[in-house]
This record gives structure tokens, C-alpha cells and sequence, in this order.
């Protein structure tokens, strides 16, 4: 494996469906250097934790899931623009997405403001057709689709981006989009959960016989 090709990750999981419009493929970061207060995704901290993967497979991935009709990539973490690799990840998934399925967009999650975001990873945002900014404030709860907290903003970056995220900047969902699943004893989420939602699950998850002994998403929302 090329280590100058690689890039750190905790998860990748395709279809996604609650973190952004669409089925979509989701790529989780591994490592943040914010560490919010209240984060679900607290095991994504660690910038040694994860996997390294090869950007490639990655991409080929991407591809393939483009052909089969997937409607964008989600990149979130931890914190996406702690790794440089992100902008080349970002920059090859957009190379692909233009030959393959050009209506696939690129949705990135970062804890950074738009401005601190431009600077730190340039090659990443200028990649993104939107991103979801901000850091997670648990004293800030909103009802905003896909934010956990009423800080963090919706910005489209490109025509793609303004086209596909126009509904979506005010939308307040009945109940967020939320993704649960079990591989063995390890129970995932994926989503931005309201406040209260984890306790509810976590209680429901005790009664279905499923413990959370250790779980990141204890704590509360990312």
C-alpha cells in the first residue's frame, strides 16, 4: 500500500439514506481535533484509531455504486479536513462522478467554519457541491435537517449543489432520517439524532437485549 495514497477512516457504508438527499455512499474520517462537547462519534477522535485504506479503493467503490444508481458521497468524521488526503479523495470522487453519473453530488461535513474550511482544505471544498459546517454546540439543538446544532449552516458550492440542497436549507423533517443497524454486538448509527433520541434508543436497544457498554453515541449528537 502507497502510504502517500491512503487515508485514514473509521467507516465506509453504501447505501446511506439519512445524511444527505438520496441512497448515497458514506465515508467516515477517522481523527478530529475539535472534540466537541456532546459528540456521538467520539471513537472517530483518535487520529491513529480507523483503518488506512487506499484512496483507489475508495474511488473504485465510488464507481461502482455510481453505476448502480447512487445519487452522491457523504464525507464526514471525526474531522475530514484533519487529513490532506481528503482533498484528493474529494478531487477523485468528482473526477468520476463527471464520467459516470454527472448528477451525483458531494456532500462534506466539516466542524470548521466556511471560511476556516476554504483555508485548511481548498482542493476538498472546491470539490464539494455542499457543505455542512460548524461545530457541534449541544447548548444550540435545532430541528434543521442533517445539522445537529442550530449553528451549523448548509452551504451550497456549486450549481449542483444550489439545484439539490435549495429545499433542503430551512427543512425541518417531522423526525430526523436515521439509519440503525447490528453486526453482531456492535450496534451503528447513522443520522443526526434530536436531543432525546439517543436515550430512546438506547433504552429500546436494552430491551431488544443489546447493550451500549462503551458506545461513542452515548454522550449525544455530533
Amino acid at each position: 500500500m502507497n502510504a502517500a495514497r491512503t487515508i485514514r477512516i473509521d467507516r465506509v457504508h453504501h447505501p446511506v439514506t439519512a445524511l444527505g438527499p438520496g441512497r448515497r455512499l458514506g465515508i467516515w474520517v477517522q481523527g478530529c481535533p475539535l472534540a466537541c462537547s456532546g459528540c456521538m462519534s467520539r471513537h472517530t477522535w483518535d487520529p491513529a484509531g480507523g483503518r488506512l485504506v487506499d484512496l483507489d479503493e475508495i474511488v473504485e467503490l465510488w464507481r461502482t455504486v455510481l453505476a448502480d444508481g447512487a445519487d452522491g458521497v457523504t464525507v464526514s468524521g471525526g474531522e475530514p479536513l484533519a487529513q490532506a488526503a481528503t482533498g484528493e479523495l474529494l478531487c477523485a470522487l468528482a473526477d468520476v462522478r463527471a464520467t459516470v453519473r454527472p448528477t451525483a453530488d458531494i456532500l462534506l461535513y466539516t466542524g470548521y467554519s466556511e471560511r476556516v474550511a476554504r483555508r485548511r482544505g481548498p482542493d476538498a471544498v472546491a470539490a464539494a457541491d455542499a457543505m455542512i459546517t460548524g461545530r457541534y454546540r449541544a447548548d444550540r439543538p435545532t430541528t434543521l435537517i442533517w445539522r445537529g446544532s442550530a449553528n451549523q449552516r448548509l452551504v451550497p458550492l456549486s450549481p449542483l449543489g444550489a439545484a439539490r440542497y435549495a429545499p433542503y436549507l430551512q427543512h425541518v423533517p417531522e423526525r430526523p432520517p436515521m439509519q440503525v443497524g447490528r453486526a453482531g454486538a456492535d450496534l451503528w448509527i447513522i443520522g443526526v439524532p434530536r436531543a432525546g433520541d439517543l436515550d430512546r434508543l438506547g433504552r429500546a436497544s436494552r430491551l431488544a437485549g443489546v447493550t451500549s457498554a462503551g458506545a461513542s453515541w452515548t454522550a449525544g449528537p455530533r
